[in-house]
């Protein structure tokens, strides 16, 4: 992973962060901290773009498979705020993994 993908997410997590503290009309992340399913709905959207992405995977949809993962990451990222987990945390490991 390039210091710029790094900073990608580091950015898109500044954004959720934000989103999650101020709470901003309109807002699909602000709404996914207020939901009346509370982190559940989170965590149905990690399960239900996780699904799309193996059949995309399946039908062999080059296309549909980096929306799905970037879905993914996003619903992943928006979890992991929920739990107070920083994505400085997430990027520590793939790098202890990285070798």
């Amino acid at each position: 992973m390039s210091d710029s993908d790094e900073d990608l997410l580091e950015e898109l997590f500044a954004v959720i962060e934000d989103r999650k503290e101020t709470l901003p009309e309109g807002s699909y992340t602000a709404s996914l901290f207020t939901h009346e399913k509370g982190e559940n709905r989170a965590l149905e959207k990690v399960g239900e773009e996780a699904t799309e992405f193996i059949l995309a995977a399946k039908d062999d949809d080059a296309e549909e498979m980096a929306e799905e993962g970037a879905d993914v990451v996003y619903h992943m990222l928006v979890a992991l705020s929920m739990h107070d987990v920083d994505v400085e945390e997430l990027l520590d490991v793939l790098r202890e993994r990285r070798g």
